[in-house]
Order: C-alpha cells, then structure tokens, then sequence
C-alpha cells in the first residue's frame, strides 16, 4: 500500500508539471497556487481512501468530492454552508462562472488576466485532469494512458497561441510524464522482487541497469527530438524560432499577435525594406477617408511605450459601441459621420490584428475568434491571424472645431483614463522642454498645441530613416536634440511630451491612404505604413495628432485642429490628404535605387496605380516541382548510368574479339553450340570482368522485371529457368544459354568465354522479358527501377552497421573509464 501512496503523490505531481504550459496563458501565477492547492487535495484524498481499503469505484467519486470542495473554498459564492459546503447557490454560482468564462475566452487576448471565471475554469479542468491521471495510474495500472489528459492540457495553449508555445513548459510536462512512467515501472519490480543483470549479479532496485540506461537514453532522446525537429523544421512552426530570435517580423510581411505586439519592431523591420509588398486594399464611400488604424501603444515604462493585452467583447456581434450614441459624447462643435468599408488583406500582413478605420460599429465577414477593444479601439484576435482575409465594416469619423477641443476640460486626477494614460518616467531635459512650451496655456487643446506646434520645420525638425528607432527617455532625449527621426519618433516623442504635460496621449499605428486605384479604392504597402499621436480629451474622445512633417508623407491627413505647421501658408482647413509632390513615403526613405524598373508612379507618389510586388508561392511551387522531378529522376538515371558502363565494357571485348578472328559481323549463336573464343593472360581477366558485368546487366533486369531471382542457382540453372519462361523463345532462350555460358565460364573454367554477342544477347532477353511482365512493371522499371532502389538500401544499411560499430567501439572505450566500473573493479581487488 505505501508503494501505491507513493504513486498517487507521483500522480499529482506529474499533473503539475503537464499544466506547465497553462503559464503562458495567464500573467501571474495565482492560477499555479489555486491549481496546486486542489491537485494537493485531491490526490490526499485519493491516497486516504486507498489507505482505508475503500472499493475501486469509491476512489473516483472521493476525489471529485476532493475537487468541488476546493472550488467551493476557491470561488465562493458567499451563501455556502459551514463556509466550505457547496449549496445550490454555489452551484448556480458555478454555472455564472462556467458561461462567463466561455465569454471571456473570446474576450481577452493571451495573456489574460487573473479573474475568477477563467481561472475557475482553469482549476476545473487542472483537477479533472488530476483525478483521471491518479485513476489510470494508482487505480488501474495503466500510467501510459495517463500520457492522454496530460496532453490535454497542453493542446490548450496551443490552440490559442498564434505562435509556437515556448519549449521550456513542454519539456517540463513531458518530465513529469516520463517520471510517472519510471514510478510505476520501479514499483512494478519492487513488487516482483530481486533483479539480476546480465552476469547473474544480484542487484537493488535503483541501481542502474543496462536496460534502464537504455530506456533513459531513449526518453531522453524522445524529449529532445519532439523540441528540436520543429525548430530544424521551418513549415512545422514559426513561432519558437521567432520567439529564440526575439522578433515578430519575417520576410517582407508582418507577423506579430496580441500580448506579444512590438508595433514600434514591426514597424521598424518594413521601414528598411527595399522592396514595395502589397499589404492591404481598401474600398470606402468615404471621400476623405483618414488613416487605417491596426494597434495602439498606450502602456510606458523606463524602456518606452509598448501595448497592453487587449481585451473586449466579441467582434462578430451585431453591433460596436457607438460614438454617436454615447451619453458621455458632446455634440456642440462634433461632426460623425458613418461610412462603408470592405477590406482584403494579403498573406503578407499576418498579424492579428485587423485594420479598420476608427471608430468601428459594425464589423462583417469575420467568425467569432475577433473581439473588438473599444478602448485601444481595435480588433484583434488571440487564435486567428489577418492574412488572406477579406471583411467589411461600418464606422464613424469624427470631425471637431477648435472651440470644442478647448472647451474640454482637464480630466479629474482620480480618472480612470488620466491615470492610465498620462504616467510617464521624469526626465529632466523633457520635463523642462514641457514646462517651457507650456507655458501661459490655459486649456488641454493649448497645451497639446503648443507641443504640436514645436515638431515644425522652423524649429529645425527633418525627416530622415537614417536614426535608430527608440521610446525610452534617453531616445526622446536624443531624437529632441538631434530633431532627426520618422514617423514613430514623432510620434513617440509627442506623446510623451503631452503626458508630461498631465494630457492623456497615446501612439497609433496604421496605413496611410496610400495609392488610389479608382474611385474608393486604395492600395496600402508597407511603405503606407505610419504612426501617430492621438489624445484623449473629455467629452470627446480620442484625437489624432501627426507631428511627423506632412510633406514626407503620402496620403497624409491634416485638419482644422491639427493643420500643417510647415505650410508656407494658411489655407483653407481641410480634412482631406495632403501629399507633397515628390515626398517620401511614411514607413521610410525611398531606396537610392527603386527595386527592378520600379518608378515613382509604381509606388504611389505621384497618385497613379502602385505596383506592389506578386506572390511568390507560384515560384516556390515550381521549384518544389523541379527539385521532386529531380530525386524522382535520380533511379532512372543510375540505373542507365550502370547499363551503359556494362554495356561499354561488354562491346569493347566483342570487338577485341572480332579484330582477333579476322571477321566483322558477330554471327548469332545456334542453341546450345555458341562460338568460342580460348583466350589467356591479361585478355582472359578482362573477357572475366566482360562477362561478370553482362550476367550482372541480366540479374538487374530480372529484378526491375519482377522476375524471381535465386542467388543460390548456377548460372547454367537460371539460364534454363528463364528459357523455360512463356515469353522467352527461339532466339531470346538461345540469348539467355549464351549469357549462362559465359558466366559459367568466367566463375568455374581456367579460360572464359571471349566475343560472344552478349550486347544484342541482353538486348533479346530484356525485350522477351518485358513483353511477359505487366505495363505498370515496365514502367515502375523505366522510372523507379527495383534494383537500383534496393542497391541504394542495402548501402544505407550497411552505412549504418558501419556507423552502429563505430559508435559501439567509442562506447565501450568511455565504459571502460566509468567511475562505477573503476571502483568494483578496485573494491574487487
């Protein structure tokens, strides 16, 4: 019994460690405790009742008592009886958090945060998972099948990664498992008795054995091919690669998810792309339409902005929360207006996040993996990714005077909206630059402006790729001496400043309008792609500022305000884009060479067409095909490689022997009474070598012919055997006794057979042969020839047996010197 108390505890453990993986999913560790707390109890309760010799079917029952108790006592419902009794209420409560967490599933992006209802679901099935394991493995004796609910668990977090689950949590739960498997197997001996090695020696239970060596390399070896081969291999997983390298982006497209979005990286890796990559084509009534938002940076720490976990409601619901709507809204000097949008994304942005024009209120064509954020105001997803997907949706643009912007009035400091969105690190030369700009501003719109108004070209800003990216405070610092950067610096560095001005602010991400292709309709690369400055004012929402000079880039959208501070003038103001002539792109400087014949016009400067570059899976298909036709070909071509060389030596001896005998036409051969030719010395061996290779040719062909082959049979036995075949007749039987003859010759006589016509001999026997076999056995012959094909196995085989002996011989040197050998054989003495 204390053998099986300890198998329980093994159990429970190894439960523990399966859940590992469940780590990548929530953001602390309060899941762990709860789960160890329950797996704890259930398997105390499982081994008190095996203690007390309970029935077999008792001990699941027990343990499920084991597991509502501690649900009870880890999700309260506060109507529970003694405190730890479940009542009805506690199981209606059950039931709240069983339908909520089925709605915060589709809520929250990973990782989650702690909250009862995912975490109550968590426990459940952490303890569902213990009970099964502790029965399998104490109850019936089968841990092996154990193996199967703690893979479960790890299914869970790969379903809902977008990217690989990290390595480390998989091998932690594969331990636990090969630990149960090595518990039950000691204690399956223990039961049986003594062991005794090879030599008859008698030894204890845990002493290393040869076999338990062997089993422990083995699982060894498993674990880590399981972890290497995804790596080794790039179509089985992209994630843990990216994940070792630590970035999101690949190739020419964008590949980031939620919880894990480094926009300022993504964005970073497009800008030094040389090549022009369609990203995304958008169709809109909206005649002005403003930039095509992705994600949001709202979150800022000593190493600079970075994205919060989003989290929301469903996206595929019917509708969003509108701003036209909205109480909290005002609507003195606010414009919304709603318009249509479909949008197609190509594989080459594989984010998960979907790009929508803001604010969005209706979404359509996307499945129930999408939640939608209203505070970042976006749509992501925790399971799906955007490339190759086409959806459409409803949204409202809002247009608002200057009198209302400084009408709104600072938020209070206990908001909700000002303490998460205003905290930013001191720093000394940007606190005295904010308190300076400031200065005399009465109003949150002034003193956003003010901030605004400094990023000018009077005030020596440029615009230049030629900097290294960064949020952190040293990065501001620089960028606001140097004032050289793009738009992500602009953008980071106003938003900064705005919060030190106690303004909350925060940076978007998105596409500008890109090239227009007809009336609508827009063409959006990665040399669309910008960021930007948006500011929370009350009453009203956020408001996108663009400190990054308006001229560098395309398809820029100004307004009343927030206009061009480097216009050479005031014009009228204006919602709509404005592109300088000849400006360079957002996402960076034009190449000094454009890719290919690739001009201005192809990447959208000058308002025409773009020409984004093609999908390249036709070219990677074709390749695969040519690489596949090539190893297909491979037999085929050893096999005629082979022939020939035989063939070549087999028509050089015909011909010694012909220029010998005075005649040039070999006469063909009566049955039976072929012509001999007596040769010695160096012409016998090669007339030897000559008719090994033809007797070799015919083997070959028997074996690409599916005609049996007894390696035991003389020559003179196969050649009759094959001239008793229906096929072979007449002329071909007489070719196949001449092909005997001269074998037999060549392996028994002291003088071989010379200048026999073993060329056209084989050339009969392989037609007479062919013509009796099937047309699927010609043509596997001709392709994929048999004799070719087992040659190449009998040579990897034999590499191996060579490989296995050499690793042998290495093993048993290091034996030699093993530190247990050495002292038996010093304690022998």
């Amino acid at each position: 019994m204390s053998a099986r108390r300890h198998l329980g505890f093994v159990a429970a453990a190894a439960t523990l460690m399966a859940a590992a993986p469940m780590a990548t999913i929530f953001d602390s560790w309060t899941w762990l405790v709860q789960c160890a707390i329950t797996v704890v109890l259930i398997g105390g309760v499982g081994t008190l009742v095996r203690t007390l010799r309970a029935p077999g079917w008792l001990h699941p029952v027990a343990m499920t008592a084991a597991l509502v108790l501690a649900l009870t006592w880890l999700f309260p419902s506060g109507n529970e009886l003694f405190a730890v009794l479940p009542s009805p209420a506690t199981i209606s409560h059950f039931g709240g958090l069983l339908a909520q967490s089925a709605r915060d599933v589709h809520a929250y992006g990973v990782p989650v945060p702690d909250g009862d209802p995912l975490l109550f679901i968590t426990v459940l099935g952490i303890g569902a998972v213990a009970i099964v394991v502790d029965v399998l493995t104490v109850t019936l004796r089968r841990p092996a099948l154990a193996g199967l609910p703690m893979l479960a668990i790890y299914s869970i977090p790969v379903a809902i990664y977008i990217d690989s689950v990290p390595a480390v949590p998989f091998v932690v739960g594969a331990a636990g498992y090969l630990w149960l498997l090595m518990a039950d197997n000691v204690d399956r001996v223990r039961r049986f008795g003594r062991r005794f090695t090879g030599d008859g020696r008698d030894v204890d239970v845990w002493e290393p054995s040869p076999l338990a060596a062997a089993g422990r390399r083995l699982a060894v070896a498993g674990v880590v091919v399981a972890v290497l081969v995804p790596v080794a291999i790039p179509g089985m997983t992209s994630g843990l690669l990216t994940n070792l390298s630590g970035s999101g982006v690949g190739g020419n497209g964008l590949g980031t998810g939620p919880g894990q979005v480094n926009l300022f990286a993504a964005l970073s890796g497009q800008l030094t792309q040389s090549e022009v990559t369609e990203m995304v084509r958008v169709a809109t009534d909206d005649p002005t339409p403003a930039y095509l938002r992705i994600g949001t940076a709202d979150e800022v720490s000593e190493s600079g902005f970075d994205s919060r976990p989003p989290r929301g409601r469903p996206a595929s619901a019917r509708s969003l929360p509108d701003p036209r709507e909205d109480p909290d809204i005002r609507r003195t000097g606010v414009t919304h207006q709603a318009f249509q949008a479909t949008v197609e994304i190509s594989d080459d942005f594989n984010m998960a996040l979907l790009p929508t024009y803001a604010v969005p209120v209706q979404m359509r064509d996307i499945d129930g993996s999408w939640a939608y954020d209203a505070t970042a105001q976006i749509v992501f997803s925790g399971r799906s990714r955007a490339g190759g997907l086409a959806y459409g949706f409803e949204y409202v643009r809002s247009s608002y005077t200057v009198g209302a912007l400084r009408r709104a009035q600072p938020l209070a400091p206990d908001d909700e909206i000002r303490q998460r969105f205003t905290p930013v690190p001191q720093v000394a030369q940007v606190d005295a630059l904010v308190a300076e700009l400031i200065a005399g501003a009465r109003t949150d719109y002034d003193r956003v402006r003010a901030v605004y108004d400094y990023f000018s070209r009077d005030n020596g800003f440029t615009y230049s790729l030629s900097t290294e990216g960064g949020t952190a405070g040293q990065d501001i610092v620089n960028f606001l001496e140097n004032k050289v950067g793009f738009c992500q610096q602009y953008a980071a560095a106003m938003a900064w400043l705005v919060r030190a001005a106690d303004v909350p602010a925060r940076v978007a991400f998105g596409f500008t309008n890109g090239s227009r292709r007809a009336e609508g309709r827009y063409v959006l690369t990665n040399l669309n792609l910008h960021a930007w400055t948006e500011v929370y004012f009350d009453g009203l929402g956020w408001v996108p500022f663009d400190a990054t000079p308006a001229a560098s880039v395309p398809g820029s959208v100004r307004s009343e305000w927030a206009p061009d501070v480097d216009a050479p003038q005031q014009t009228a103001p204006t919602a709509g884009p404005s592109a300088a002539p000849g400006a360079a792109p957002s996402a960076g400087p034009l190449p000094e060479s454009l890719p290919g014949n690739l001009d201005e016009g192809d990447l959208g400067l000058d308002g025409t067409a773009g020409a984004p570059s093609g999908p390249r899976w036709p070219l990677w298909v074709l390749v695969a095909a040519a690489v596949l036709a090539v190893l297909l070909a491979l037999p085929a071509a050893r096999r005629a490689t082979v022939r020939r060389r035989r063939l070549a030596r087999t028509l050089a001896t015909t011909a010694t022997a012909t220029d010998r005998t005075g005649d040039g036409d070999a006469e063909e051969p009566a049955a039976g009474a072929s012509p001999v030719v007596v040769v010695t010395g160096a012409d016998a061996d090669a007339a030897r070598a000559h008719a090994h290779a033809a007797w070799s040719e015919l083997i070959d062909t028997m074996v690409d012919l599916r005609v049996p082959v007894d390696r035991s049979e003389t020559p003179r036995a196969t050649a009759q055997r094959l001239a008793a075949v229906d096929s072979v007749r007449d002329t071909a039987a007489d070719a196949v006794r001449l092909l005997g003859q001269a074998e037999e010759r060549a392996r028994y006589a002291r003088q071989p057979v010379e200048g026999g016509p073993l060329v056209e001999a084989l050339r009969r026997t392989r037609n007479a042969l062919a013509a009796g076999a099937t047309r699927r056995t010609r043509l596997m012959a001709r392709l994929l020839p048999p004799s070719v094909l087992l040659r190449w196995r009998g040579q990897v085989v034999e590499a191996y047996g060579q490989v296995f002996a050499v690793v042998g011989r290495w093993r048993d040197g290091v034996v030699r010197f093993s530190p247990r050998r050495l002292l038996a054989s010093r304690l022998g003495r």
